[in-house]
């Protein structure tokens, strides 16, 4: 069994030339868990322009040269910075990747000085709702409108 000891994790900012392993992740993890939906096609399709152009990021978790795990931050305007697509390929979970992933997306919230990051998951998702909630995360008390079918809770964190 492999240990946080004994594998370097980096973390690291966006490049285009990672954008089909952002794909591949998220394909991944919803194809085993839920289906692929019409705004994750469109999110993944156009990622550089609905993510990065609009000021936000898709930070990506690389060991040996190889991506395993990547999230993004989403500017979505009016409801503030989306924390989505985490994801973490099945051979690499356990590993404390994801706190890793979630740590430098908090980062990137403070740098940009928000207040609050909020995310949708689905109450299935137990390591991560856990994950979440150990790092301050509460659930809504006012939920928005989702994109997402899956989405069964809203949650946020206050900076």
């Amino acid at each position: 069994m492999r240990t946080m000891e004994q594998i370097k994790v980096e973390i690291i900012p966006f490049e285009e030339r990672f954008l089909q392993d952002f794909v591949g992740l998220n394909v991944e993890w919803l194809d085993h868990y839920f289906v692929v939906e019409d705004e994750d096609r469109t999110l993944m399709g156009k990622a550089k322009e609905l993510i990065i152009d609009k000021g936000g990021e898709i930070f990506f978790a690389r060991i040996n040269q190889q991506i395993v795990g990547c999230v993004a931050m989403i500017n979505r305007e009016e409801k503030g910075f989306e924390l989505a697509k985490m994801a973490v390929t099945p051979n690499f979970q356990g590993l404390q990747i994801g706190q890793k992933l979630l740590d430098a997306c908090l980062d990137f919230a403070r740098e940009k000085g928000l207040d609050r990051v909020y995310l949708e998951s689905n109450t299935i998702m137990v390591p991560a709702i856990n994950l979440y909630r150990k790092n301050g995360f509460k659930e809504m008390k006012e939920y928005h409108e989702s994109p997402y079918k899956r989405s069964n809770i809203q949650m946020e964190v206050i900076l």
